[in-house]
């Protein structure tokens, strides 16, 4: 069994230089080549795949792909896989030293799996708790800590790229690797941290991903409006009722500046600041489903 790693990543050097560092110092891990997909960076990016080219602790390589798609850029690192696996992680994580033989073991059964392992956000490099029953996650594939078998991704014909702005275009995936069999497999030990400053989560870049998040979760309803995707996305007439009682959309301001507010209490900060975002989404939801149409 070997392993190919696709990391997509644009203009973040410095996240990408740490997760680097962290997969050369693997241990008892499956062969396993890194390739870095350059989703048209402007800073470092390059300079630092070929420092870690240099060092020879890993075997990686640069693809470039000029336009901003993370479905198009993921794309192109499985076309150059060589590995049974791909895995594919962020470039703002760090991974431990058995987190591909973590992800190996899991592979051992007969049947096609996508192994996924807990997701530690931490707020920075210093920070490593080990995970606990809170970052369990029932999701069947996240790219920031998934892989699976490179033919089961291409038999379903890989990443959707008409998902060009943030959001769901793996969950679709997932549902299309669903759909021909590969079964879920979520192993504790295969974990990683994913490193969120508050400097850089701010309210308002956090807000830009929700409504990119919703415009394309009105795309991911076109293409399968069953149950479990309308539940997945908040696509439904319960969820629509308790964001208009709870985060209407001329509260959202109000909300707004209670969040970005230093004279509140952090708890009424976070407070407002859920509520903006989830109001926020629900009405970009609402509108991209309504430019959409029936």
């Amino acid at each position: 069994m070997t392993f190919s790693i696709v990391i997509a990543t644009k203009d973040r050097a410095a996240y990408l230089e740490h997760a680097l560092a962290s997969l050369e110092l693997q241990t008892a891990a499956p062969r396993f080549e890194t390739i870095v997909v350059d989703n048209g960076s402007t800073d470092t990016t390059p300079d630092v795949v070929r420092s870690a080219a240099a060092r020879g602790l890993l075997d990686v390589r640069a693809v470039h792909v000029p336009a901003p798609n993370r479905g198009a850029a993921r794309n192109a690192g499985i076309a150059v896989a060589t590995g049974d696996i791909v895995a594919f992680v962020d470039d703002d994580v760090v991974v431990p030293p058995r987190f591909l033989a973590a992800h190996a073991r899991a592979h051992e059964g007969a049947e096609p799996a996508a192994v996924s392992g807990p997701i530690i956000n931490v707020p920075s490099y210093a920070v490593r708790p080990k995970p606990t029953v809170l970052n369990y996650s029932g999701a069947f594939f996240c790219t920031c800590n998934v892989s699976v078998s490179r033919a089961a991704l291409v038999d379903v014909g890989v990443f959707d790229e008409g998902f060009d702005l943030y959001g769901w275009e793996d969950t679709e995936l997932g549902l299309r690797l669903r759909l021909i069999g590969v079964r879920r497999a979520f192993a504790w030990d295969a974990y990683l941290w994913h490193i969120k400053p508050p400097r850089v989560e701010t309210l308002q870049s956090v807000h830009a991903k929700t409504v990119e998040r919703a415009k394309m979760a009105a795309r991911f309803l076109g293409k399968d409006a069953s149950l479990r995707t309308k539940l997945a996305t908040g696509a439904y007439g319960l969820n629509f009722l308790r964001a208009t009682l709870l985060a209407p959309p001329p509260s959202l301001e109000g909300y707004r500046r209670i969040a970005t507010s230093e004279r509140a209490p952090a708890i009424v900060r976070a407070f407002a600041r859920s509520q903006f975002l989830d109001g926020a989404y629900t009405a970009a939801l609402r509108r991209a489903l309504a430019e959409r149409g029936p």
